[in-house]
């Protein structure tokens, strides 16, 4: 199961009060509860809480329920790491920092820089063991991207641009977006994440405390929680990164972790997992969230998730799916609106 803090839902119960419905029965039916919610650091169903957005947003009729979520966050709310991000030197150590424990922040969520041109893009990407809608939860992770982004390069400070998969909401809920982002918002994306000037990357934080940072560092590093993170997770990550390059494999995963492959499978197997299983669930996954975007081409589909033609890959996605990639795609607009509830499809 993948398990995220219960911050992760910081503001949901204030923001549900503000448009007039009453949180509890929807945390009841994701199996939480108000209760659970006020201990930040319990650990909670990622699945759960990903579904409580979506029903929510039904629920109210608020299609920006995230992005309201995270324009009351403060950097508090990612626990000990804020300090770390807060007082590092630059943001490209404040996004590395963010990165390196992601799993104590939300182990779900992963974070992907890629520097060219004069622009940075940051993406971010969820992975799941089943295919989930994640239209709220991705909001909500943007917002609070860029609000750490404010805090290391200053309030006045803003993105080139945010970009966002899904398509534009109602004329009515778009005054949120230049209010958190303080930039024109790009829809139907291809990816959901932010662009900035390559410059902001390194530029010094004027807040940066170095005695500060370190000493957050080792307060983190002392505390071993229940849910650090397990090999099956490092390989899940791993495999994100891994698969546009066509390199997704066990060889490459173990010499990025340094051991050899039957220690990995001797590892994966403790943990009840394959790696050709993982591969798989990955894949799974990030079909789903590519192919329910319009604007990308299944050929590009096909080479984001390491296969070197278009043929290899619909024969994949059949096998795993029970119909070709374009077939399934004219299904996805009614499976991922929010609130539906998805499986992977047969």
């Amino acid at each position: 199961m993948e398990l995220v803090r219960a911050a992760s839902l910081t503001g949901y119960v204030a923001t549900m009060w503000e448009l007039g419905v009453d949180p509890a029965p929807l945390l009841r039916e994701a199996g939480l509860s108000p209760q659970v919610l006020a201990n930040s650091e319990q650990l909670i169903s990622g699945v759960a809480a990903m579904r409580l957005l979506e029903r929510s947003a039904a629920a109210t009729g608020c299609v920006t329920l995230g992005l309201r979520m995270a324009e009351k966050r403060s950097l508090a709310s990612l626990g000990a790491i804020s300090l770390m991000v807060t007082h590092a030197s630059s943001l490209r150590l404040a996004l590395a920092a963010l990165t390196e424990f992601r799993n104590r922040v939300n182990s779900t969520l992963m974070l992907q820089i890629e520097e060219g041109d004069g622009v940075v893009v940051v993406r971010e990407n969820f992975v799941f063991s089943t295919p989930e809608p994640l239209r709220q939860g991705s909001d909500l992770a943007l917002g609070v991207l860029v609000r750490l982004c404010a805090d290391v390069l200053g309030e006045n400070w803003a993105p080139l641009a945010v970009c966002f998969s899904h398509e534009a909401p109602p004329v009515r809920e778009m005054s949120i977006f230049p209010r958190l982002f303080r930039c024109r918002p790009e829809f139907d994306s291809q990816f959901d994440g932010i662009v900035i000037d390559a410059r902001d990357l390194d530029r010094a934080n004027s807040r940066a405390d170095s005695d500060l940072a370190s000493h957050a560092r080792k307060l983190i590093e002392a505390v071993r929680y229940a849910d650090l993170q397990t090999t099956q997770q490092r390989i899940e990550q791993l495999i994100v990164l891994l698969l546009p390059t066509g390199r997704a494999t066990i060889r490459t995963c173990a010499e990025s972790l340094g051991v050899t492959i039957r220690t990995l499978q001797r590892k994966l197997d403790a943990e009840g997992v394959g790696f050709n299983e993982l591969l798989n669930r990955v894949r799974m996954q990030l079909a789903t969230q590519y192919l329910a975007n319009p604007c990308v081409r299944v050929t590009d589909v096909a080479d984001l998730l390491g296969y070197g033609s278009i043929g290899a890959f619909t024969r994949w996605h059949t096998q795993s799916f029970g119909a070709s990639p374009k077939k399934l795609r004219a299904r996805y607009p009614d499976r991922f609106r929010p609130g539906h509830s998805v499986r992977a499809p047969r």
